[in-house]
């Protein structure tokens, strides 16, 4: 059904494990390139053997990439390499996440974890793909976010929460931020809650969860350019629904395109 994805290339990001695996899997299968990103280059090559290995998928169809996403720099080097091998990117799958941590932690770029891996790296990542995004029909960005987005607020005057932590309200912010991003004007982009699954981030919702390939379908039908989508649209797992009022407000959009070049300390 889902074949015009085949001879199309896609990044997913945080694709050894969960539901970017899963989503790594699935494109492969029906023929699309997967550019699969790991945390290191180890992960990244293991994840690839395990999908030639178990899903029978060609070993050609499959590139592993790293980049630690605590590490802004690393962030930089994987896409520049991506727009040098990759000129033509159709999907960038904005998956990778961690749970914020139990005690506050910031990167050695000064940002608070989830903050910077679960939003900051893909907006950095999303901005410097720019060239390589095609804007053939079905080029696009989807990202994987969570209904926790709802409980989020955006810290404006303490991003990284120096003055008061929660790890849950860490988390929150960083999910809200990654789905007001979709609603930027320079990308094509929606956000999509996979629903809650077996995966690393379980504990942060709850003890049961659906299995991470169910979530992945979710993922990809956006991939497709069957599907048609609306710029800053968010789908709760296959249906479209209003996201946070936040994330489609011209003024939260442009406040925080302004806030996170600050912190990536890059400017578009």
């Amino acid at each position: 059904m889902l074949s015009s994805l085949s001879g199309r290339t896609v990044l997913v990001t945080g694709a050894t494990s969960g539901i970017g695996y899963e989503t790594a899997r699935r494109l492969a299968e029906l023929g699309t390139t997967v550019l699969l990103h790991g945390r290191t280059p180890e992960e990244a090559h293991a994840a690839t053997d395990r999908l030639i290995a178990t899903a029978g998928v060609n070993g050609a169809q499959l590139q592993p990439l790293a980049a630690d996403f605590t590490r802004l720099e690393e962030v930089e080097i994987l896409a520049h390499a991506v727009v040098r091998n990759h000129p033509h990117l159709d999907v960038l799958v904005n998956n990778a996440a961690i749970a914020a941590p139990e005690r506050h932690t910031l990167t050695s770029d000064g940002n608070e974890i989830s903050f910077q891996v679960n939003f900051l790296a893909h907006y950095l990542l999303t901005n410097l793909l720019e060239p390589a995004l095609t804007s053939d029909p079905g080029g696009r960005v989807v990202n994987v976010s969570s209904a926790l987005h709802r409980s989020g607020a955006i810290q404006w005057n303490d991003p990284q929460r120096i003055r008061r932590y929660s790890r849950l309200a860490a988390y929150a912010q960083s999910r809200l931020a990654l789905t007001v991003f979709a609603s930027d004007p320079r990308v094509t982009a929606v956000s999509v809650n996979p629903g809650v699954c077996e995966t690393g981030l379980l504990p942060l919702y709850g003890h049961e969860g659906a299995p991470a390939a169910e979530g992945a379908q979710h993922v990809v039908r956006l991939c497709d350019p069957a599907t048609e989508i609306v710029n800053g649209a968010y789908y709760d797992r296959s249906e479209r629904v209003a996201p946070a009022p936040a994330a489609t407000e011209d003024r939260t959009v442009k406040r925080l395109n302004k806030l996170a070049d600050l912190l990536v300390g890059h400017t578009t």
